[in-house]
């Protein structure tokens, strides 16, 4: 299993996310931060519009999205 990952911009993390089923909010995506949801699951994901995320932040996305980090860095890589 990775422990690691390598830097990922707010842009990047959306582009995993949105492979995995989840959709910018329109109304909810203007300003530092991009909301994202996903039909059918409870969470919301709170991605700070950043250059670079910190670690444990991606860490708690990747989380609350219900992916692996080994899943996350295979989508981000594809």
């Amino acid at each position: 299993m990775s422990s690691s990952f390598p830097p990922v911009s707010a842009r990047e993390a959306v582009r995993v996310f949105r492979s995995a089923g989840f959709e910018v909010l329109p109304d909810r995506g203007v300003g530092s931060h991009i909301v994202m949801h996903k039909a059918g699951w409870s969470a919301i994901l709170t991605v700070p519009n950043h250059k670079e995320l910190k670690r444990g932040t991606l860490r708690r996305l990747i989380r609350d999205a219900g992916m692996s980090v080994d899943e996350f860095v295979a989508r981000l890589r594809a």
